[in-house]
């Protein structure tokens, strides 16, 4: 029989018995009545993690309709009181913390570090925005009239539809729902179909928290679902993190509705190695930027530009760091990278790398297949290192998994231009000990992040973070930034009555 969604792992080893997932839907936890789905380990498929059924329309009708019934008692209920509960929520995180990011490991296929790092950091995020209640909720402005001030004060937008993707389960809803809830607004979640029992978990926390019924929630359910959410008339913003072809779909949806929408969306992040760096740093930061969660992060290092002078000693060192990974299962704890997400992804980005090995100019220089040990049934590709000549799609194409594509690069002038040849713009890293080759970069990459000597992934939550070009559109998330997407401006001229015109 699956074990309730309720009961967490233990500790010191993980139960295998499938969880059963439910909904949060108006307040009430239910099982659902649509089609049954199947939550699967990537690292080992036979195995069930959790089992649901999907969400349908008569669920999502209810959980907007409970939104916009809890949205003025939520609106009203002082910042204080509304913090008070996300610190509570982030007190849980800490404290199932090794029990849900080992589930998350299994769910996901990250590595148990990360899974246990990732709840944390969901804890983190929601104490900041826990902290938001001390921070000013306007402004004064001088008034051109005597006898009168202008007040410009921060409200909550409404109803807030919120749809994840599977890379991280946990952080990523929780810098989205933290800060809509923190500034008053009421969610409907809906998560990626691959990661639903951390959803779940995130959605326990806030609920044992003490959040009220209808405030947040949580439908699991295919993209159709996520797709009639974004357009449901109940809603009044859409925040979406995922690929760039969805986020596209939904920011045209979100236009002809006249919805505010807030979109992170893909990254194809380059760093740039230059003659003058640490080349142990660096390689060290490349080797993490790209390999860490099987390359599944929208900031992940997925090109890398060396300056020629340096490029054959760099790239040595780099492969034979790359080559001694340890890939295999994400709950042991000498594992380095683990499965991708899913044997479908696997498939893909092993097809891409195979057909861009073939292509003229090519070179491989480590990894770029399966795995043909007991690591086969498993979502598990090598990481891999590829060495291109010119153009190739390899250096443009999103693939969304442990795979790093190089180029070479004569001078500065060069190889910030091949770090801008992207039609995405989310996050670079330049590794340099040159104050005018990190003035160069800092006005010539059209990037939402940039590092000097450190990887291209990695998020504060108390500073901006999001994307140009085709990586991002509207607001930034996070920091006081989430304050843009999750308020809205009213200015109020305030005048005493009988005060001189």
């Amino acid at each position: 029989m699956p074990q309730s969604a309720g009961a967490s792992a233990t500790t010191g080893g993980l139960s295998r018995s499938p969880r059963t997932l439910r909904h949060l839907v108006a307040g009430q936890w239910r099982s659902g009545d649509g089609d049954e789905f199947l939550d699967v380990s990537p690292a080992r498929p036979h195995e069930t993690v959790a089992v649901g059924r999907l969400a349908q329309d008569h669920d999502l009708d209810r959980a907007v309709t409970a939104a916009r019934d809890a949205f003025h008692r939520w609106a009203a209920t002082p910042p204080h009181a509304r913090g008070r509960i996300l610190d509570r929520a982030a007190g849980i995180l800490d404290a199932h913390a090794e029990d849900w990011g080992t589930e998350l490991s299994w769910e996901e296929g990250k590595t148990r570090a990360e899974g246990v790092g990732e709840v944390r950091r969901a804890a983190e995020i929601l104490r900041y925005y826990a902290s938001e209640a001390s921070r000013p909720v306007g402004e004064v402005f001088a008034s051109p009239r005597p006898g009168e001030q202008i007040h410009v004060t921060h409200r909550p937008v409404g109803v807030v539809a919120v749809v994840t993707p599977f890379n991280f389960p946990v952080a990523i809803p929780a810098w989205k729902i933290a800060p809509a809830l923190g500034y008053g607004n009421t969610v409907v979640w809906k998560p990626a179909g691959l990661v639903p029992l951390l959803a779940v978990r995130l959605a326990e926390a806030l609920v044992e928290a003490g959040l009220p019924e209808g405030v947040l929630s949580l439908l699991l359910g295919n993209g159709a679902l996520g797709g009639r959410l974004v357009g449901h008339p109940g809603v009044d913003a859409v925040t979406f993190t995922g690929s760039t072809s969805v986020g596209r779909s939904l920011i045209a949806a979100c236009g002809r509705l006249a919805r505010p929408v807030q979109a992170e969306m893909g990254g194809k992040n380059a760093a740039v190695v230059l003659a003058d760096a640490d080349l142990e740093l660096a390689a060290g930061e490349v080797l993490a930027g790209a390999f860490r969660s099987a390359g599944q992060k929208c900031t992940a290092t997925s090109r890398l530009v060396v300056h020629e002078p340096v490029a054959d000693e760099f790239l040595t060192l780099l492969t034979q760091r790359v080559s001694a990974l340890r890939v295999g299962d994400p709950l042991a704890e000498d594992t380095e990278m683990g499965p991708l997400a899913s044997p479908q992804a696997r498939d893909e980005i092993h097809e891409a790398v195979a057909a861009g090995v073939a292509r003229p100019g090519a070179d491989l220089l480590t990894g770029g297949r399966t795995y043909d040990d007991d690591r086969m049934a498993g979502a598990y590709l090598q990481p891999t290192v590829v060495e291109l000549a010119g153009e190739d799609p390899l250096w443009r194409e999103e693939l969304f998994g442990p795979v790093l594509s190089v180029r070479r690069a004569r001078d500065l002038d060069e190889a910030l231009a091949l770090a801008e040849d992207s039609e995405f713009g989310l996050s670079a890293a330049v590794f340099t000990d040159d104050l005018r080759a990190v003035t160069a970069a800092t006005e010539r990459l059209d990037v939402g992040v940039l590092h000097i000597n450190s990887e291209t992934a990695g998020a504060d939550p108390h500073v901006p973070f999001g994307g140009s070009k085709q990586s991002g559109y509207g607001p930034k998330e996070q920091g006081r930034a989430a304050r843009e997407f999750f308020t809205r401006t009213r200015t109020v001229y305030v005048r005493a009555s009988g005060a001189a015109r």
